[in-house]
């Protein structure tokens, strides 16, 4: 696994940067546009770190300035229907402190605005991280209140992410756990089923 390159900027593009390392190697790099803000000007030194996504067909590696912005990367990455690109889209909206709050606030219009994610990616991006997220942030963030009822939170959220009533029911009627995020991970689960 790559976890870090470091060298000198050889090229500076707006989705890409390549470093040349000191043994004369370069490293192609698929950025966000985050990252490349603060990537410097060609002939300038760079460290990034890394992620390696291996496919059939390619290695693409992907670099961050921050190693919050690739766990971020890598959280994403584990949302059903999120590829490194759509990962790498989200990530150029903002930064990552701007994200974790926007997932912990259920903030889905940040999302649907990422071109190729709809309505109920962006839900499930924030049904699916909010629980990753809020160790990260102060309690007063997450926008969820303790108090409500977790059935009603859930269904509120599934109907969200555009089922229909009568399939909400279906869902939530077996779905198992206390709070809404477990309850809406249940149902998700036994939707694909």
């Amino acid at each position: 696994m790559i976890a870090l390159v470091a060298g000198d900027v050889a090229v500076r593009r707006p989705d890409h940067v390549v470093i040349e390392t000191a043994g004369g190697v370069g490293y192609r790099l698929a950025v966000s546009a985050e990252t490349l803000r603060q990537v410097p000007g060609v002939g300038r030194s760079v460290s990034l770190h890394t992620h390696l996504v291996v496919r059939d067909d390619a290695l693409a590696l992907y670099g961050f300035a921050t190693e919050e912005e690739r766990e971020l990367f890598l959280m994403l990455l584990s949302v059903q229907s999120v590829g490194p690109k759509v990962a790498i889209a989200v990530l150029s909206g903002g930064t990552p402190r701007d994200l974790l709050a926007a997932l912990a606030a259920g903030d889905a219009a940040r999302f649907q605005a990422v071109p190729g994610i709809g309505k109920r990616t962006a839900e499930r991006i924030i049904v699916e991280l909010r629980e990753k997220v809020g160790a990260t942030l102060p309690e007063q963030a997450i926008s969820i209140t303790r108090g409500d009822d977790p059935r009603a939170l859930a269904r509120e959220g599934l109907l969200g992410l555009g089922y229909s009533p009568q399939e909400v029911d279906d869902l939530l009627d077996g779905a198992t756990g206390e709070r809404p995020e477990d309850l809406i991970a249940d149902a998700l689960r036994s939707a694909r089923r």
